[in-house]
């Protein structure tokens, strides 16, 4: 596997030169809003790369291994040596069609020898767990899926994504990855402390919460987050929920607020909640969030059985954790490059939704303020 990397400020013929020369396979960026909405964007990507399957979408910043930037692309080519590479893509208008889309993305790509997916979806008006449940029913819950939401630098407005025929709003884009010799390991983990008691969910429907404990879910929040809530729903990235059982035992996953309905008093969160299990409210240190993307690294390095040059990590990380850490933010990705080595490339960019196994299987979920690396290799 070969692989060539550039950040840049600009998506044009000049800009893109270093990269041209020698086919590749497959073309992943990660964008500054700003640049994908620029038409002469994509079409210099396409003079660039006539052949390759382009894929990526809109971030809430760039993650390159020199750390974290605002307002650029990472662009990272691979081309494999023997491992095949094959895209699907498909427009997602209503969040309640997330699950269907994700059945037609995975039955495109389902095949005998398909060893790991990576998907990117938009950022607003989706259920990313639903979207995951349908690719897993369709390719079987045996193929590892990583990715995540788009991002528009923390505005929740509109994102985009970019697949091999355009830039979209709408599109969810997926590759899959096809031979023996394709090696893909992963790690998630999140850093986030509890706070606050347990609340019972007596209230929910897919992604959307209406009741904790049968009072106002909104309500309630609004009253832990105190001035905070004057900025919902951009300040529920800084108090996320952690996911609990029936019998308030932690489940290992945790779910951002995406939006607030204050007509039913509900919050929209990225991805399902267990309507028989509980809630409860985090917060975090960047100490805490720092030792969660290090053994990120760890578990997807241990997986792996080691890095080597021709290896590619790609990290996905939640805009609410550069929130919380503000200018310290490069310190979770310099955690996650000296885990890994130097020696390895790293692209990704923060989200609004990670997608990756859960712990060290292959059970995939939605995650939210948690550091996903996926580390793929030919062996």
């Amino acid at each position: 596997m070969k692989i060539g990397q550039i950040s840049v400020s600009h998506i044009d013929d000049a800009s893109l030169a270093p990269l041209t020369g020698n086919p590749c396979d497959l073309v992943l960026l990660f964008a500054a809003i700003d640049l994908l909405r620029d038409p002469e964007s994509f079409a210099a990507l396409r003079r660039a790369f006539p052949t390759s399957i382009l894929a990526g979408c809109s971030t809430a910043g760039e993650i390159t291994g020199k750390g974290m930037s605002d307002g650029t692309a990472s662009i990272t080519t691979l081309s494999f040596d023997t491992a095949r590479v094959r895209s699907s893509t498909c427009r997602l208008e209503r969040m309640d069609d997330s699950a269907v889309v994700g059945a037609q993305l995975g039955q495109a790509l389902k095949a005998p020898d398909l060893r790991a997916a990576l998907v990117f979806g938009k950022g607003v008006d989706i259920n990313g767990s639903a979207l995951i449940d349908g690719m897993v029913g369709a390719m079987g819950a045996d193929v590892p899926i990583s990715g995540g939401l788009a991002g528009d630098g923390g505005a929740f407005q509109g994102t985009l994504t970019l697949t091999s025929e355009g830039v979209d709003a709408d599109q969810v884009v997926a590759v899959g990855l096809y031979g023996d010799r394709l090696k893909a390991s992963h790690g998630s983990f999140g850093g986030w402390q509890p706070f606050g008691p347990p609340r019972k969910v007596t209230r929910a429907d897919g992604n959307i919460l209406y009741e904790l404990d049968g009072h106002s879910a909104l309500a309630l929040y609004k009253d832990y987050l105190g001035e905070y809530a004057r900025n919902l729903p951009a300040s529920g990235l800084l108090f996320p929920f952690e996911m609990l059982d029936a019998e308030c035992r932690s489940v290992g996953l945790i779910r951002t607020i995406l939006g607030v309905d204050e007509q039913a008093g509900a919050l929209v969160l990225a991805g399902d909640i267990d309507l028989n299990g509980h809630l409860r409210l985090m917060h975090a240190n960047n100490e805490g969030l720092v030792d969660g993307a290090e053994i990120a690294a760890r578990r997807a390095k241990d997986e792996a059985g080691g890095a080597t040059a021709d290896s590619l990590a790609i990290l996905v990380s939640c805009v609410g954790r550069k929130l919380v850490m503000g200018d310290a933010v490069d310190e979770e990705v310099e955690a996650v490059s000296q885990v890994l080595g130097r020696h390895v490339p790293l692209t990704g960019f923060y989200s609004y939704g990670e997608i990756a196994p859960f712990s060290t299987t292959t059970q995939c979920m939605l995650h939210n303020q948690t550091m996903t690396v996926t580390f793929l290799t030919e062996a």
